[in-house]
């Protein structure tokens, strides 16, 4: 089965976009010191140049695809009913970009009738693009990517997601099971670019206790295209709005990964 034209025309859409978006996010990044910036909780901040790229990206899609739905982390969202829906973040990492550090991206979904149709992540500092969903194939840069070949967590590193909205207790049991399982972590602040190196094969697995859908969704597509097993991130109806647990590696290993993960 093929994507349909108005999925097509979508797709094309978004990369001519997400390239454009990301050499605006760039030109800010090249004075990032100059930007204004503001705290929305703990660990959690947005900059300017975070609403500039939102605000461009939504303004570009409103127009292109009036009938859409549109959710955004800094703008909100408008028509989430809709059967199609775009989920945008303008900068995933924000933290890193106003520290001058180059794990941040720009990442866009579409969902169709409640599943993520297509997604694409770009990452302009190390201009990588990646794009994959279910009737496109995965791709970085436009060669084809495959997850890891580990049957492990002790295989390859494991990306372990954390954010002020759970425990330091959780988290801290979490990483006593990763590694008494004799697996290893990082995490580099940017949940899209981490969810991205599970499905080009950098790394053997991501697990995060909560994620927003906008940190996610364009990464979720990449893997599922990659042929990753991740988490129905969608099957919970309020995981689009509420964020959810996430769980994205090899199909070797998310057994594996999601036991140490908990509930």
């Amino acid at each position: 089965m093929q994507a349909d034209e108005d999925l097509r025309s979508r797709y094309a859409f978004a990369e001519t976009l997400i390239d454009e978006a990301g050499r605006l996010a760039l030109d800010y990044f090249g004075r990032v010191g100059e930007l204004e910036v503001h705290s929305k909780g703990v660990q959690d901040m947005a900059s300017e140049a975070d609403i500039a790229v939102e605000q461009l990206i939504r303004s570009r899609l409103e127009a292109a695809f009036p009938e859409d739905g549109f959710l955004g982390e800094e703008t909100g969202h408008s028509s989430v009913g809709a059967s199609g829906i775009w989920v945008v973040d303008p900068i995933d990492g924000t933290q890193p970009f106003v520290s001058g550090l180059s794990s941040w991206c720009v990442s866009i979904a579409y969902v169709r009738d409640g599943a993520v149709a297509f997604g694409l992540v770009k990452s302009p500092p190390s201009d990588e693009l990646f794009v994959g969903g279910r009737w496109f194939a995965a791709t970085r840069n436009g060669a084809p990517i495959r997850p890891h070949p580990g049957r492990s967590v002790a295989d390859g590193p494991t990306y372990l997601g954390a954010s002020s909205r759970v425990s330091p207790e959780r988290l801290v049991s979490v990483l006593d099971r990763l590694l008494r399982a004799d697996g290893m972590f990082l995490r580099s602040g940017s949940g899209a670019l981490g969810l991205c190196d599970v499905a080009c094969g950098r790394l053997v697995g991501y697990i995060e206790p909560h994620i927003n859908s906008w940190d996610c969704l364009g990464a979720v597509a990449v893997l599922n295209a990659a042929g990753c097993r991740v988490t129905d991130f969608l099957a919970d109806s309020d995981a689009l709005l509420e964020g959810g647990r996430i769980v994205a590696a090899p199909p070797a290993v998310f057994e594996q990964l999601d036991a140490i993960l908990g509930r």
